[in-house]
């Protein structure tokens, strides 16, 4: 494992979360590094940060970024009212972006698949922690239907040999969470 990039990348989600926390928004790590608090250390090299953010905070988000040094990333695949991305120190942070439906619950808040649910109780996991480091997270469990789900829902994505050992680590964590004494 890239220890060097893990160390740069668990700094810029303190960063993200610091300011995050200052404005008010609610930020939750989602992918790898989701799963990896959850876990509660580093388990892979991971590619990027991936984050979910409502899209009525993400103007004032990307706005802290900038002012933080973020640069956001205006040649990325995924359209602006779906997903914002940023790069900082090489690395990059991609915040897709939640709306709400007539329920309340979490949908895709634009692009072609804008008004789509999102998994039930995607945003109700307690804070994950590495080290001193909190974050909130997705839920394991919709993090594990997210990763079963993406080649579904985007044609064309292949699965990724990543996403099924990140799904297994995720079960096996789960398992052992459940077998723990209260």
């Amino acid at each position: 494992m890239n220890r060097e990039r893990s160390a740069r990348q668990l700094r810029l989600i303190g960063e993200t979360v610091e300011i995050a926390n200052t404005l008010g928004v609610e930020v939750w790590l989602r992918g790898g590094w989701a799963m990896d608090f959850f876990i509660g250390e580093a388990t892979r090299d991971h590619e990027d940060i991936d984050w979910f953010v409502w899209a009525a905070d993400a103007p004032a988000l990307a706005d802290g970024l900038v002012r933080a040094g973020h640069e956001p990333v205006t040649l990325s695949a995924s359209p602006p009212d779906q997903q914002l991305d940023f790069c900082k120190q090489g690395e990059e942070s991609s915040f897709a972006l939640l709306g709400r439906d007539q329920s309340g619950r979490a949908v895709v808040a634009g692009g072609p698949w804008a008004g789509e649910m999102w998994p039930e109780g995607m945003l109700e996991a307690s804070a994950g922690r590495i080290g001193a480091l909190q974050c909130r997270i997705v839920s394991p469990r919709a993090q594990m239907e997210i990763k079963r789900m993406m080649p579904v829902w985007v044609p064309g994505r292949p699965r990724r040999r990543k996403d099924a050992e990140d799904i297994a680590r995720l079960a096996a964590a789960l398992r052992e969470q459940a077998t723990r004494p209260r």
